[in-house]
């Protein structure tokens, strides 16, 4: 394999959230690593926060396992067990199946990037921890459900859980 041109990659802003937690994705974007190099078992992404930004809401996978490393910057990881500060080479790690909702912030006034790698199930269930939201895929499909697999119409509390910002 050639080395990757990281111009050519794939760039995505935002996030497939329905309203109005895509919003609350303003500031993000990922190069789509493993999109450009045609990989099909793992995705690779370079996830970038500008100052204030979040990665995703808080959740956990059924069947990804993940794997972020932080390339630049300093970020906050969010989880189940509280805060941990994140500089440039600390990683972390979530096996598929434990549900710890997690997701980064940048608070900074920075810009700040991590290397994010995960399982690329066909099927899968993600949880978010903070509202009642799941993401379904069947066949690589999204759909949107609540927690409790009902078809989600909107959001039935606006107001995350714990966390504030």
């Amino acid at each position: 394999m050639p080395k990757l041109d990281l111009g050519q990659a794939p760039r995505k802003t935002g996030s497939i959230y329905p309203e109005p937690y895509a919003a609350q994705m303003e500031g993000r974007s990922s190069l789509r690593l493993g999109q450009l190099a045609g990989l099909t078992q793992f995705g690779v992404n370079i996830v970038t926060l500008e100052p204030k930004a979040v990665a995703s809401l808080r959740h956990w996978h059924l069947r990804e396992d993940e794997f972020a490393i932080v390339l630049t910057g300093a970020l906050v990881l969010v989880e189940d067990e509280g805060e941990t500060a994140m500089a440039p080479g600390d990683c972390a790690a979530w096996k598929a199946g434990a549900p710890n909702g997690h997701r980064f912030i940048n608070r900074s006034d920075a810009p700040a990037s991590f290397l994010i790698v995960g399982s690329k199930a066909a099927d899968e269930v993600c949880t978010y921890s903070d509202v009642d939201l799941k993401l379904v895929l069947e066949g690589e499909k999204p759909r949107f459900t609540y927690h409790d697999g009902s078809d989600w119409t909107g959001p039935r509390d606006l107001a995350p859980k714990g966390e504030t910002e």
